[in-house]
């Protein structure tokens, strides 16, 4: 299991303070969130990269369906070179009550749907940097060696590892996750709907043996919980994660969404992983 930390919120300067901290306390991770309207995400992933070496540093998460998948794949191949490989991108349809409706985004779930998966095909092939073609129902793409000068390709192979929200037990939402690296896993009830609950160990179990069953890539494979721990008591901690890591669950997010003082967030990220 590895263990990462969320700054709910903050500029440039906190996330190197908190990433800086994360680092030091044991965490394998940082991530920030990617707001319709807000402190970007990549300036601070690139601030934190700058006085880090290790930590992984991601977002949590990109709703692809609003980005322009060359500029967002100019980001990440940009960052991941200068961090020297440390780049995760965490991919969905977002969010629509932060922000889309009222700078005119997109809202329709089929829509940002289709989005999402034309997006990360484009994004994948320019990290490659060959030419390539694509006749999607958003967008066309038609690059060859005297249209543009790509940018360094990504430190990582085969790709910077893409997590992607999948909807159990959506066939074609978790068909969509098996294509690339990792589950952010939400369950849906009887209706269709995204429970508010987080996913049971039981369910991680049920994702994770349709991903063992179903996925064809040789390549590693992550599934990502959130939640929250306690850093005074490392036993209740683990009582609290053991569960979902027996069921396959490989990263735990300490994500702390709801915490108003930012000092909290950092006395929890001080106290380290559970681990």
């Amino acid at each position: 299991m590895k263990y990462g930390c969320v700054l709910p919120r903050g500029d440039a300067r906190t996330a190197v303070e908190f990433a800086s901290q994360a680092e030091q306390s044991g965490w394998d991770g940082f991530f920030v969130w990617e707001p319709v309207w807000g402190i970007d995400a990549w300036v601070c992933l690139t601030a934190a990269a700058m006085e880090t070496e290790k930590i992984k540093l991601g977002t949590m998460l990109t709703p692809v369906s609003r980005m322009r998948p060359w500029k967002l794949a100019s980001e990440t191949a940009t960052l991941d070179n200068l961090s020297n490989g440390r780049v995760i991108l965490s991919a969905g349809l977002g969010a629509i009550d932060t922000g889309f409706t009222d700078f005119g985004e997109i809202t329709d779930r089929k829509t940002r749907a289709d989005l999402l998966d034309e997006g990360l095909e484009i994004l994948t092939n320019l990290w490659v940097g060959d030419q390539f073609s694509h006749a999607g129902k958003h967008y066309q793409v038609e690059i060859t060696e005297n249209t543009f000068s790509p940018p360094p390709p990504p430190v990582q192979k085969p790709r910077i590892p893409i997590w992607v929200v999948g909807a159990w037990p959506s066939v074609k939402s978790m068909r969509r996750v098996i294509s690339y690296d990792g589950l952010i896993p939400n369950v849906l009830d009887d209706k269709g709907k995204v429970k508010m609950s987080p996913p049971t160990a039981d369910e991680i179990g049920e994702m994770k043996d349709f991903i063992t069953a179903n996925r064809k890539q040789n390549t590693p494979f992550d599934i990502i919980m959130e939640g929250q721990t306690p850093g005074d008591d490392r036993q209740g901690a683990l009582d609290i994660i053991d569960p979902y890591a027996q069921a396959g669950a490989t990263w735990w997010i300490e994500a702390h969404w709801d915490t108003l003082e930012l000092e909290q967030v950092l006395n929890r990220i001080k106290q380290g992983p559970p681990k």
